[in-house]
C-alpha cells in the first residue's frame, strides 16, 4: 500500500476516536460531576528504506481528561455534596476503589453512604463511612467532617490525583485512583451538586470541525484508490 495512503488512514483513525469522545462529551453534557475529554494527537515518524526519509504517522491514543470545574447547583439534599476546589470523592467498586466528581450520595438500609450506584464512599483512610442508626440530623462540614445530631461521627474522604497521566476514565464519572492521595484542607458543600464541565456549543463546533476534517481525508483516500486503479489499468494494457 502507498505510504500516503498509510499516513491517511492513521489520521483517520484518530480522528474517529476525537468524534466518538466528543459524542460522548455530548451526552454527558447533563451528567452530574462528569468531565469531559479531548484526544490527544501525537507524531510518530518511521524510517523509510533509504534511512535519508521519514514518514510521519499520526497517533491519537492518549486521552486528557478537562479538570476545569462544573457549576454548583443547589438541591438542599443532605447527602448531595460538591467540591468547589480540585479533588475528588471516592468510591469502593467491585473493581477497586475509584475517583469522582459526583456527589449525589445516598444512605443505604446498612448506614453506609453509598452513591447511586450502590458503591460505598470512603473516607480520608478509604474505608466505608458508616452512620449511626436513629440518627435524626446530618451536617456535613466544608472540611468533609460528618456529624450525627451534632456529634462527629467521620468524613467524607477528599482526594487528589497529582500524576495526571495516571488519571485514566472507566466510563461515566469513575476515574483510576492509582496513586491519589488525601487532601488536607478540601472545600465540601452540603446540599449542592456539581454539573457537567461539557459546554455544548463547543463541542458542537468541535464535532463539525473534526467531521469536515474526516471527510477532507476520505476525499483524499478516494483520489488515491482512483489514481492506484488507473496505474494498474494503464500497466495491465
Amino acid at each position: 500500500m502507498d505510504n500516503a495512503i498509510y499516513a491517511a488512514l492513521t489520521r483517520q483513525s484518530g480522528l474517529m476516536r476525537e468524534m466518538r469522545a466528543v459524542a460522548n462529551n455530548m451526552a454527558n453534557g447533563s451528567t452530574t460531576g462528569f468531565r469531559r475529554e479531548g484526544v490527544v494527537f501525537s507524531e510518530h515518524l518511521t524510517s523509510l528504506r533509504d534511512g535519508r526519509e521519514t514518514l510521519s504517522m499520526a497517533n491519537a491514543r492518549g486521552r486528557e481528561v478537562d479538570l476545569t470545574p462544573g457549576s454548583l447547583t443547589m438541591t438542599g439534599g443532605k447527602f448531595d455534596l460538591a467540591l468547589e476546589r480540585d479533588g475528588f470523592f471516592m468510591v469502593e467498586t467491585p473493581d477497586g476503589n475509584r475517583l469522582t466528581r459526583a456527589g449525589a450520595f445516598l444512605m443505604s438500609p446498612e448506614g453506609e453512604l453509598i452513591n447511586g450506584d450502590g458503591y460505598r464512599v470512603l473516607d480520608d483512610g478509604q474505608t466505608p463511612i458508616a452512620l449511626p442508626p436513629g440518627t435524626r440530623s446530618i451536617g456535613i462540614g466544608p472540611d468533609g467532617t460528618i456529624s450525627a445530631d451534632g456529634q462527629p461521627v467521620g468524613r467524607v474522604g477528599v482526594f487528589e490525583q497529582p500524576d495526571r497521566a495516571l488519571l485514566r476514565h472507566f466510563g461515566g464519572t469513575l476515574f483510576a485512583a492509582d496513586g491519589a492521595q488525601p487532601i488536607a484542607d478540601p472545600l465540601v458543600r452540603q446540599g449542592f451538586l456539581e454539573e457537567s464541565n461539557v459546554n455544548p456549543v463547543l463541542e458542537i463546533a468541535r464535532m463539525i470541525e473534526v467531521q469536515r476534517a474526516y471527510e477532507l481525508g476520505q476525499s483524499f483516500l478516494d483520489g488515491e484508490d482512483q489514481r492506484i486503479r488507473a496505474v494498474i489499468t494503464a500497466t495491465t494494457r
